[in-house]
């Protein structure tokens, strides 16, 4: 920008400022951030669909070797976009948000407005067994960011623009305005207040009309309910909310499993080689597998499966009753390494379509083997199969509320609501009890770097140790005499603490005024005494990076008011104070909450 445009901006940003209310303001710019998502989140849908439709038109029914082929071709050409081009780390869109937020910066690097289309829709639609939506909802989110930071936006509003650009990408790619909306305060976790709904809204109904304008007003799924769901179904729809909850629970654990098993792996080229092998020959054997999924969800919704196992090696059978559901229970134990293999092996996409895929599938399965044994009415297949949808999402998210309104929405099946609540909420209730975060909120909460609803917690998430460290306190050695520590440091320091140091850097414990007190006014014994001999082991050592929370335990259980800082190699660092952690947590709580 040359110094006559930055002049002219700067007096546009003086003159909003004095005639547009901050409120005004942001209501229009998240007006703007859904256009951009919507924009963002058609050209992804449609060159996705562009690509697919050029390489699968015309495959024949039977094994298709170019199947082994064009999976491979989409990751290494994602992968090197991304290594040589975007020279950065587009992976797990939704932590990258996460993160942003939980930091208080809510900053998204430019790039991400455009990286993530590009090495995504190249991905999927080279087959690659992912989902959009992760990277499309990063896109919406960089969108919001950087449109405020243009503005010079406070980090407040900041916040809120990456929710409005994570809600209009959710709403824009599903048409789905109110999963939207849920979906930024569930899954984002961003607390919803009369501040925050009004931007929220705003984005999520202009990206869902622009889709609408674009794409046409048909649902994404083609669903029709012919049959009505009975209130004697419940018993079984609770059954498929904990069937779907236990589908969820291994698909996060063994996502983040094998993710730890690729990450082993030093190089790129080591990685790229197992990923592309692993994903070539499941998209071969079960060609469902290859893209988002969603044809095969469209076909089981609309009660046509037998043609699923038509392009697959597997095929010897003429797709009898078991052969599909084996084929199928094949498919959801699969599709994890499916969709591992892609991220880890260089493509990019997320789970938000793989956890549609697998709740359809085992919606479907679960009513189709019911339905096996002659119940006394039968269960309607294509009903379990949407209500499972809700379920593994509400189940891999953490999400029940996003998983209703999505599944809703996105199919027209508003007459299915009450048992799309109970999937949802039992499913949720099953992972629970066993995976307290998410797949995506998992990583940061093992790193004590996730915001939460809990305004406590959040708080503790929000002070760092580089704000709260106190480095004025003076190091002793273990060889000093007492004379000296009275001359050199006690005289010089108005602290009563003092950490003992090694030649190294290494603390090996402290000296503690109180202590010392009958002795050090004896210069009889100034020479006779030394350090290594009057000093002690502190209460706790805290290491520098430890959770807040964790550290706050950690004064509660010591009653300790000074506790050393240390780094993993048990260097000294300073010190960390109670009186400086309520001091910091005051003034991040009025910071951060206070428009609440």
């Amino acid at each position: 920008m040359t110094e006559e445009k930055e002049g002219k901006f700067y007096k546009f940003l003086l003159w909003r400022q004095k005639y547009i209310k901050e409120r005004t303001f942001v209501l229009i710019i998240s007006f703007f951030v859904g256009i951009g998502s919507a924009i963002a989140a058609i050209v992804l849908k449609n060159t996705i669909h562009f690509i697919q439709h050029l390489l699968t038109s015309n495959l024949q029914e039977g094994a298709n070797y170019w199947l082994l082929i064009y999976p491979v071709i989409g990751i290494l050409l994602a992968g090197l976009f991304v290594k040589y081009v975007v020279r950065d780390d587009i992976s797990h869109g939704v932590t990258k948000i996460l993160f942003a937020i939980s930091q208080r910066k809510s900053r998204i690097k430019p790039h991400n407005m455009w990286s993530s289309l590009v090495a995504s829709s190249v991905t999927i639609g080279f087959g690659g067994s992912v989902g959009a939506e992760a990277p499309i909802v990063l896109t919406g989110a960089a969108i919001g960011s950087n449109l405020g930071r243009v503005f010079r936006l406070e980090q407040k509003t900041l916040m809120l623009l990456v929710g409005c650009g994570a809600a209009g990408a959710i709403a824009g790619i599903f048409k789905a305005p109110i999963a939207g909306l849920v979906f930024v305060i569930e899954v984002l976790m961003l607390d919803l207040t009369m501040t925050s709904v009004l931007p929220l809204l705003i984005s999520s109904v202009t990206a869902a009309t622009m889709s609408y304008i674009f794409t046409g007003s048909e649902a994404m799924f083609k669903f029709s309910q012919t049959e009505v769901f009975h209130i004697d179904r419940i018993p079984y729809v609770l059954l498929l909310g904990i069937f779907c909850g236990l589908v969820s629970l291994y698909f996060t654990r063994a996502m983040i499993k094998v993710e730890g098993v690729y990450r082993k792996l030093k190089h790129y080229w080591q990685k790229f080689l197992v990923g592309a092998f692993i994903l070539s020959v499941l998209i071969f054997i079960f060609p469902p597998l290859y893209g988002e999924g969603y044809d095969t969800i469209g076909s089981l919704l609309a009660g046509e499966f037998l043609h699923l196992m038509d392009q697959s090696p597997l095929n010897t059978t003429n797709g009898n009753y078991w052969s599909i559901i084996i084929f199928l229970g094949l498919i959801l134990l699969t599709k994890v390494f499916a969709s591992s293999a892609t991220n880890s092996g260089g493509g990019c996409g997320g789970i938000f379509a793989p956890s549609l895929y697998l709740g359809c599938i085992a919606g479907f399965i679960f009513a189709h083997i019911l339905n096996y044994f002659d119940l006394s009415a039968p269960l309607s297949e294509k009903n379990f199969a949407l209500m499972g949808m809700a379920g593994v999402m509400a189940g891999v998210m953490h999400a029940p509320l996003t998983g209703v309104f999505l599944i809703a929405e996105l199919t027209g099946g508003y007459d299915l609501f009450l048992p799309l609540m109970i999937v949802s909420i039992s499913s949720y209730a099953t992972i629970i009890s066993f995976e307290p975060h998410s797949i995506y909120s998992m990583r940061l909460a093992q790193k004590g770097e996730l915001m939460t609803h809990h305004k406590d917690q959040a708080v503790l998430t929000l002070l760092k140790m580089e704000n709260i460290i106190e480095t004025d306190f003076v190091k002793v050695s273990p060889k000093m005499s007492l004379g000296d520590v009275v001359k050199k440091a006690i005289a010089q320091s108005s602290r009563n603490v003092f950490p003992v140091v090694e030649d190294d850097g290494k603390l090996i414990g402290i000296i503690l005024v109180d202590n010392i007190r009958n002795i050090m006014f004896r210069p009889e014994l100034y020479e006779r005494f030394h350090v290594s001999r009057f000093m002690v082991s502190p209460p706790a050592k805290i290491v520098n990076n430890m959770p807040m929370e964790k550290i706050m335990k950690i004064f509660d259980d010591t009653k300790a008011w000074n506790l050393p800082v240390i780094d993993e190699e048990g260097h000294y660092l300073g010190f960390v104070s109670k009186s400086k952690i309520f001091n910091a947590y005051r003034e991040v709580l009025v910071d951060t909450f206070s428009g609440d």
